[in-house]
């Protein structure tokens, strides 16, 4: 159990970052978050309230991709089981069809602004799975939004490229909290915002009532009447965080757990179910034949999650009928391996954001995700309290009849994603399933008494829009089927897929590689854009006993983060 590792990191790529081994850790993309997680940690909290203070703090330090009125999503471990929690919000009671008629769903304003979920579900998780009172857990946000923080490289640039985009500067209340002295903040230039502090007290004050049923939500309700807004009082007051239970896929020994629909995890899911049949192994991880397999078992997946994911209620097809073996099996057949595809959906009925995930000693492992959406969200920002709202609204469409369509009360098609993977503890089951050592040779995962069924594996995610389900399956394939530690899966060089046979790849990746998928039909692009890259995720490795051994982590070098522990 407690052996040294035996990673090989000479097969790792180019990094700014080591691999953290600890008891306890907190990895997200702003150093100054995970380190307010540790604190809350070491000061008696478990893996939940770091979540929540870290979350807390990401609104301050990473503006560009989150706020206070963000939503959310997490899925956790508590020592015996998985618990989804779904905080997305949905669509004021004025939204109807035709509320946008003669329009398409706008992207910044008031028009692409649902009710925000974040702070409901930190409240939601605080409440059943917290072990410190919540004001606590506000204080270190506090702190960094009254002292300032010292805007890193990274969020620096992006916060300069939103500056340029007149469909936010123009946004009321955006220049007054993000444009200090007329301008973006440069690196390492001092960042207050005095008003989020305001906002956030009330919020710890009141354990977020003031935020739906308050003093902050009167004064939203306020904002949107005066500036040309449909949300109301009535809209705030009636938000509760949902309890959902994770969909689950196997791939590869192992089970990935996303939340299901209103949200896109399922994609990932689907594009490991279809590259199960693909033999991906057989070609080498960096070669053109293997990502070519990756890239259309994705595209297919994605076919299908844009034409029947929605908000469950609406959907015409269950998520078991897009996860049915048989219907990927099929489905998997029309991969070519010699040249790029466009897909259609098929028939499976039978007849801005931030990600952190922590993990503590006692076994409790987090995946959280909070987001407002595109960069700076709908550009919108509550004057006083400092609530920079999402636009997660513009991911509603108006076709008529389509699962997804914009109706009062509905929550909309989401790209936010935490993830979580498991093994079983059968003694029958095949390796490498529970009780066997990762793929790359590390300590076994030790079974519990308290979850006899399965053992917990990785808390992970990946940010960044259709990048998410993308990231999952990239790097759980490097990991999974080829061994890779989780920061060589990290670090690796990533394509993304935008739409018919455009994709992009980032520059590390072998130029024999882009060649190879260019030969295929592949529209090899660049990349020019504030707010969709290549991702950026955070994976804590479950290494055995979590008193003994512990965990292992990995940050993403693509963003300012890092993985701190003790």
């Amino acid at each position: 159990m407690n052996t040294p590792h035996r990673f090989d990191w000479r097969t790792g790529y180019p990094s700014q970052r080591s691999p953290l081994f600890a008891r306890n850790i907190v990895s997200t993309s702003h150093p100054l978050a995970a380190q307010a997680g540790l604190q809350v940690m070491r000061q008696g909290g478990n893996a939940v309230d770091a979540a929540i203070a870290t979350a807390a703090c990401m609104t301050l330090v990473e503006p560009c991709s989150n706020g206070l009125g963000s939503d959310a999503f997490c899925i956790l471990w508590d020592g015996r089981q998985l618990h989804g929690l779904n905080a997305s919000g949905p669509a004021p009671a004025a939204w109807t069809p035709d509320f946008f008629e003669g329009q398409v769903m706008p992207w910044r304003g008031w028009g692409s602004v649902t009710v925000p979920g974040a702070v409901g579900g930190w409240v939601a998780l605080s409440e059943r799975f917290g072990r410190l009172p919540f004001a606590d857990l506000m204080q270190p946000a506090i702190e960094i939004a009254e002292r300032g923080f010292a805007v890193p490289p990274i969020v620096a640039g992006k916060w300069a490229m939103a500056a340029a985009l007149p469909e936010l500067t123009g946004q009321p209340g955006f220049a007054q909290a993000f444009l200090p002295h007329g301008r973006a903040p440069a690196v390492g230039e001092l960042f207050r915002f005095a008003e989020a502090a305001r906002g956030l007290r009330l919020i710890a004050e009141t354990r977020g009532e003031a935020f739906y049923r308050g003093e902050i939500a009167q004064a939203l309700a306020r904002f949107a009447r005066d500036t040309g807004g449909a949300l109301t009082e009535a809209d705030l007051a009636a938000y509760r965080a949902e309890w959902v239970t994770p969909l689950a896929k196997d791939f590869a020994g192992h089970t990935l757990h996303e939340i299901p629909p209103n949200g896109q995890g399922i994609a990932a899911q689907m594009a490991l179910g279809l590259l199960a049949h693909c033999r991906v192994t057989d070609h080498a991880v960096d070669s053109p034949e293997a990502q070519h397999l990756m890239i259309e078992a994705m595209k297919l997946a994605f076919a299908d999650v844009y034409r029947f994911v929605a908000e469950p209620g609406a959907m015409t097809v269950s998520p078991a009928q897009l996860l049915d073996d048989d219907y990927l099996a099929q489905r998997a057949k029309l991969i070519d391996p010699t040249r790029a595809q466009v897909f259609g959906a098929g028939n499976p009925v039978k007849g801005g954001t931030i990600y952190l995930t922590a993990a503590d000693e006692s076994g409790m492992m987090v995946s959280f995700i909070q987001s407002n959406y595109m960069g700076f969200g709908s550009g919108l920002v509550l004057p006083g309290y400092g609530v920079s709202l999402q636009n997660r609204g513009h991911c509603f469409t108006l076709e008529a009849g389509h699962p997804n369509q914009v109706a009062p009360g509905k929550r909309p098609f989401h790209t936010i994603i935490p993830a979580f993977l498991t093994a079983p503890t059968s003694p029958a089951a095949p390796a490498p399933r529970g009780g066997a050592a990762p793929p790359w040779g590390g300590p076994a995962v030790a079974p519990t008494m308290e979850a006899p069924a399965v053992v917990p594996v990785m808390s992970f995610g990946v940010m960044g829009g259709n990048m998410q389900p993308q990231g999952h399956m990239q790097t759980l394939v490097r990991m999974l089927s080829y061994g890779q530690n989780p920061q060589a899966a990290c670090d690796a060089p990533r394509w993304r897929f935008n739409e018919g046979q455009s994709i992009n790849v980032e520059p590390h990746m072998p130029a024999a590689t882009i060649q190879g998928l260019s030969d295929r039909g592949h529209q090899v692009g660049d990349i020019h854009d504030s707010y969709q890259d290549f991702g950026a995720g955070q994976f804590i490795w479950r290494l055995g006993d979590p008193g003994t051994a512990g965990y292992v982590a990995a940050s993403d070098p693509r963003r300012d983060g890092a993985a701190v522990g003790w």
